[in-house]
């Protein structure tokens, strides 16, 4: 068994309004599913991604308001990529950047391809990956209405970062039990630390690779407004799933066991250094309760939450889903 690469990552936000405005505006994804978070319906859960939020396309948003500042440190995803067609797409996004007054760095290479690093208004930590020497698993397809020109557009998600204390253990993990095959390593930007390791799985590439980076200088991370809660790799179907399921249980990693999560099928665990790791199903998708053409028009709710609905809408502000 195999994963056919990251499936989505799911990211912390304290203003839901301010979330949609940045990354349906200036961005330029789709918002595909506006719901809530299951385990706590009084708050929003966004997901956002390419033309019909294709699996490794989703960035997505846990909603919760008042919450505190994040600080930086180890044991923690730290950053997460955003896959764009080419080396060209970048200039036009630095000076995208600039104009909407976003936070960033200049253009770099990060594992033989460019890259250009930013922080949304809370303090995320992203990275625009260029896909124009990929050969790997194949991005989605940029949403025509953008307001970003489509051969600018981000197609997917790229590499995951994760910052830990005890690389060796994550690794073993990747390789010994997930099915990982480390395919290289890159220069820390930090002096004086290790090179950060790259692994793939799958077809490989931009969209199938998790990159560990250990750093013994840094305290341990305070999650917050800008942090990254956990990232989930592809399974291809519920049979896959359940075969997971077995292999994490016998590798004595305490599981959630199956999560049905109406629009795809869960298994939740955490790595040696207690980064949150999710194994999702390719489907049923998310136009299961909603017509493709208007994803993420309306308040979509699983069907136990339903009975609910009055009372949910009751609880969230609502979304500015005008796109002048």
């Amino acid at each position: 068994m195999e994963f056919k690469g990251i499936h989505h990552v799911s990211a912390l936000t304290a203003k839901a309004p301010e979330n949609f405005a940045f990354y349906t505006k200036v961005m330029g994804l789709r918002l595909v599913k506006k719901t809530v978070n299951q385990d706590d319906p009084s708050v929003y859960h966004l997901f956002y991604g390419d033309e019909k939020g294709n699996p490794g396309t989703e960035l997505t948003f846990f909603e919760i308001p008042m919450l505190g500042h994040m600080y930086e440190g180890t044991n923690s995803i730290s950053g997460v990529s955003l896959r764009v067609p080419s080396d060209e797409a970048l200039v036009y996004w630095k000076k995208r950047f600039a104009e909407f007054g976003v936070t960033h760095e200049e253009i770099k290479e990060r594992a033989g391809r460019k890259t250009l690093a930013f922080k949304d208004f809370e303090g995320q930590r992203l990275l625009l990956v260029s896909d124009e020497n990929n050969t790997g698993v194949p991005g989605g397809v940029a949403w025509e209405k953008s307001p970003v020109p489509v051969e600018y557009g981000i197609v997917g998600l790229g590499p995951v970062i994760l910052t830990v204390r005890d690389a060796a253990a994550t690794a073993g993990l990747l390789t010994e039990v997930m099915g990982f095959r480390k395919k290289g390593a890159y220069p820390s930007f930090a002096a004086g630390q290790p090179d950060i390791l790259v692994f793939e799985t799958g077809e490989g590439g931009t969209g199938a690779e998790v990159h560990v980076e250990e750093r013994n200088d840094l305290p341990v991370e305070r999650p917050g407004r800008g942090s990254v809660h956990h990232v989930a790799f592809r399974v291809a179907d519920e049979e896959e799933l359940r075969q997971w399921i077995q292999r994490i249980g016998e590798a004595n990693y305490p599981n959630s066991g199956f999560v049905n999560r109406f629009y795809f099928y869960s298994l939740y665990f955490k790595e040696p250094n207690g980064i949150l790791f999710e194994l999702a199903t390719d489907g049923p998708g998310f136009d299961t309760d909603e017509d493709i053409h208007s994803l993420g028009e309306s308040l979509a709710l699983p069907p136990f939450l339903e009975p609910k609905r009055a009372q949910i809408e009751s609880w969230l502000k609502p979304l500015d889903t005008k796109m002048e």
